[in-house]
């Protein structure tokens, strides 16, 4: 343990320091605030004891000065050493940051007991601050889970519909156009039927996994809607580069090579449906967006799967 003696008297400064190494801590011993402010910087002590009358600048200006020099979160204790004994003078001290009192001449035991008492609060402090940090970890993790699909480790529904919300909204602000895509696996029931559920379960991991990697963008998210279906978000995307990230999401399932005997393609492929507005436009909410790629999904599915499809109106009336 390190206490930093901050004291013009060098007698009082050789007796003060001589109690503190009885005590079992390091004495680092200064006669002057300039002096004090520079070991505080560098020693970085456990504990000031602080004179309030120095030569250069007052024992209350120092401790201000301590204390601006802390980093976020730490805390050192500061007692104040004085012969001042008026309630004022007290008030002053904690005013600019100590934490005790201790009048002089100091006496061993009284500074013996008040560094123990002031090792205990570290201590304390110490445990909370590792507990809050603890916490802090959990709740993070808690966050990250309660926003995750259990089986495949993307964004759950959950999390899609919140996020969906909030660039639905921020896109009306300026005026900006929002892409969804959703894609459905081809012929799952029967790739389930034929290879059993724990296949099926690995065959959506491994999707999810492809639909992740070939985001480009941090604002570009994949989720999983549900069962074997996903879902996109693009912000700001206007339909033609939309239509670039869908075939390219497409393409990277295709590629996996996943064999299903049952498909045409003998391995694993999804359909993709696109839709693209602009909230400022739009009447229907985020929920016309949603239709419109559902739509065009299903024109995706009945056109032959393995394509991308994308909202048009007029077909889909």
């Amino acid at each position: 343990m390190k206490i930093l003696i901050v004291e013009d008297s060098r007698a009082t400064l050789l007796i003060v320091s001589k109690f503190v190494e009885r005590f079992g801590a390091q004495a680092i011993c200064t006669e002057n605030g300039h002096q004090a402010i520079a070991a505080f910087h560098q020693e970085q002590p456990d504990m000031v004891l602080l004179d309030v009358l120095l030569p250069d600048i007052d024992g209350f200006a120092v401790a201000r000065q301590f204390r601006a020099l802390e980093k976020p979160g730490a805390w050192t204790p500061i007692i104040f050493l004085s012969a001042m004994t008026s309630d004022s003078d007290l008030e002053k001290g904690i005013a600019a940051g100590g934490d005790d009192y201790l009048y002089k001449p100091v006496s061993e035991a009284v500074l013996s007991a008040k560094i123990r008492a002031m090792q205990r609060i570290i201590q304390m402090r110490t445990s909370l601050v590792v507990l809050a940090r603890e916490l802090d970890t959990a709740n993070q993790e808690l966050k990250r889970i309660s926003a995750s699909d259990g089986l495949t480790g993307i964004a759950n529904r959950r999390f899609f519909d919140d996020y969906l919300s909030r660039e639905w909204r921020r896109a009306r602000r300026g005026s900006g156009e929002i892409s969804l895509l959703m894609c459905d696996v081809d012929q799952f029931k029967i790739f389930n039927d034929t290879y059993g559920h724990q296949s099926g379960d690995d065959c959506l991991r491994q999707i999810a996994h492809t639909l992740r990697n070939t985001m480009e963008r941090a604002s570009d998210i994949a989720a999983r809607y549900g069962g074997e279906e996903f879902a996109i978000v693009l912000p700001d995307t206007p339909l033609e580069g939309a239509r670039i990230v869908a075939e390219r999401v497409r393409l990277a399932v295709h590629n996996l090579k996943l064999t299903h005997s049952g498909s045409p393609y003998l391995h694993i492929t999804i359909s993709i449906g696109l839709a693209t507005l602009s909230p400022a436009d739009s009447e229907g909410g985020q929920q016309a967006l949603i239709e419109g790629a559902d739509r065009a999904l299903y024109r995706a599915k009945s056109a032959g799967r393995n394509i991308v499809c994308c909202h048009e109106p007029v077909l889909e009336s």
